[in-house]
């Protein structure tokens, strides 16, 4: 059975549509807003490369049941299918920032098999 995730229609929705999706603890659905090939730079002083890293790494986050709270983005960056976001963090983490790429309408990824 495949599951349909919101899509992003544009670079700012990434933050709410990622707090939505940890607060609804869906490491797979976090996992399914990043490209198969993608890094993120945590835990702390590392990377965790690859979507499937990526669902893990959420699984293990989302499994104490955190609540995350939504950040006002700051102004996103764009040029081309590129585009930089950022929000500053109500933590004690500082800011937060993604590269994101614009995906082509039809791209499959954006549902996932169960």
């Amino acid at each position: 059975m495949a599951v349909e995730y919101e899509r992003a229609t544009k670079p700012e929705d990434l933050t709410r549509l990622f707090v939505e999706l940890e607060n609804a603890g869906d490491a797979a659905g976090l996992a399914a807003l990043y490209e198969p090939d993608a890094v993120v730079a945590f835990p702390p002083g590392q990377m965790t490369v690859g979507r499937d890293a990526i669902r893990s790494l959420y699984e293990k986050m989302l499994a104490a049941k955190p609540h995350f709270s939504l950040e006002e983005p700051l102004p996103t960056v764009q040029i081309g299918d590129l585009a930089l976001t950022a929000t500053p963090a109500l933590d004690e983490a500082g800011a937060r920032a993604q590269v994101v790429r614009r995906q082509p309408d039809d791209l499959a990824s954006h549902s996932r098999s169960t």
